[in-house]
């Protein structure tokens, strides 16, 4: 684990919510740290591949996966409000997902899906 890798996955560990590489890299520059943001590209691709964190599209942020010994596709609630990001895995939904798939005649290379609304606490605050 090289020094840009493990500063890269501390700041993931310690948020909550997607983030960019930008914003990692403002999170760095804050404690003293300085990472280019090309860096922290290839680091978080790295992290992709090897399953250690999800680039969440509908957000443009990563965040660490939390799940990574789960079975099942990864899916991802995430608060619209206050950025809170919530991993699940269902190796149900997953099947059902492939079997709807080859009902089509389709080869399914990547799986993303993710719910975007309020969380709880956010939902509790609207009247």
């Amino acid at each position: 684990m090289t020094q840009p890798r493990r500063q890269v996955l501390e700041v993931l560990d310690e948020l909550q919510e997607p983030v960019s590489p930008y914003n990692i890299q403002e999170i760095l520059l804050k404690k003293g740290k300085r990472l280019n943001h090309v860096t922290i590209y290839r680091v978080l691709s790295l992290f992709c591949q090897l399953n250690l964190a999800h680039k969440l599209s509908s957000v443009g942020g990563f965040v660490r996966c939390k799940l990574s010994d789960k079975e099942g596709c990864h899916r991802f609630m995430i608060c619209r409000q206050c950025g809170v990001c919530h991993e699940f895995a269902d190796e149900a939904l997953c099947e059902k997902e492939k079997e709807i798939a080859r009902n089509l005649g389709f080869c399914t290379e990547l799986h993303l899906a993710e719910s975007v609304g309020l969380c709880r606490n956010c939902k509790q605050d609207k009247p």
